[in-house]
């Protein structure tokens, strides 16, 4: 049976599940930000080692969630704020619930809705939940907002997800070949021909592939997947100069790390009034 524990991790509350056959997931309810991911007695996920968990700023690492802004594409904070912000359990749904269909994973789900405070930022009311489902050697995170205000509602955003290379000067995506491309680095766009390679700072939104991608970390290899409802795909790495820049990531972290985004970035989703909107992203190790 899927085990469930509640401990902290950082000084954060989190939530960790774990299958029998060794894969967990740990998810902090400060940000309902999935944290670790290991499977295959591997580490999936990079967390930077000078993140800061002070329970107010955002979590460097892990899988942040970006709502209902994606970067600093509006008036709204930087990703907005549901990333820094505490999430309650969702109520009726005990952690560790077998996701629909499956025997052999666990599942954990996170709410946060509208407050005061939101509404000082974003005068929208709103219900979002995150649904965290672990099998073996797959990861599912999937974002649920319901509009449950009379206005319509529009918003940008992004499952921003950190995977772990063992060297980002081998690693290689494929998969996003023929794809419409903005570099926000040079402020270009184009089309996106062959396999991705990294070198130097790398910050690109790419029309979503009609096909998962996957990415070649030497002798690992993972597949990354997202919902149509996405209508977009980030890929970034900060490179070594601009990683020298951020105080919460270590000199060297970039050679680590790539950031494979499910997104809505060059247009908003517009959920009617009374609505709901639904948007995923599954990685799988190969």
């Amino acid at each position: 049976m899927p085990g469930i524990e509640y401990r902290p991790f950082q000084g954060q509350s989190c939530i960790r599940l774990a299958l029998p056959q060794g894969d967990t997931v740990t998810v902090a309810l400060h940000g309902a930000q999935v944290l670790s991911w290991q499977s295959g007695g591997r580490e999936r996920l990079y967390l930077s080692p000078r993140a800061l968990f002070d329970g107010r700023s955002a979590i460097r690492g892990g899988i942040p969630v970006c709502f209902p802004q994606f970067n600093a594409r509006g008036s709204l904070p930087k990703h907005g704020f549901a990333r820094t912000l505490p999430w309650a359990q969702f109520p009726g749904l005990a952690a560790g619930t077998s996701p629909p269909g499956s025997d052999d994973g666990a599942q954990v789900c996170l709410q946060l809705c509208a407050t005061h405070g939101t509404r000082a930022l974003w005068p929208q009311a709103f219900e979002a939940v995150l649904t965290v489902s672990l099998r073996p050697g797959s990861l599912q995170v999937a974002l649920k907002v319901d509009n449950t205000d009379v206005q319509p509602l529009q918003f940008t955003g992004a499952l921003h997800t950190y995977l772990a290379v063992d060297d980002i000067a081998g690693a290689r995506l494929e998969g996003l070949q023929g794809q419409r491309c903005w570099n926000a680095v040079t402020d270009q766009t184009g089309l996106a021909s062959g396999c991705i390679g990294f070198n130097g700072e790398f910050d690109r939104v790419y029309a979503a592939a009609p096909s998962a991608l996957t990415l070649h970390d030497g002798p690992h290899g993972m597949q990354v997947a997202q919902s149509a409802s996405f209508a977009d795909t980030v890929v970034w790495n900060p490179g070594a100069e601009r990683c020298g820049r951020l105080g919460d990531m270590p000199p060297d972290g970039f050679a680590r790390m790539l950031c494979v985004e499910a997104a809505q970035v060059m247009s908003p989703v517009e959920v009617a009034a009374g609505q709901t909107w639904q948007g995923w992203q599954r990685l799988t190790v190969l």
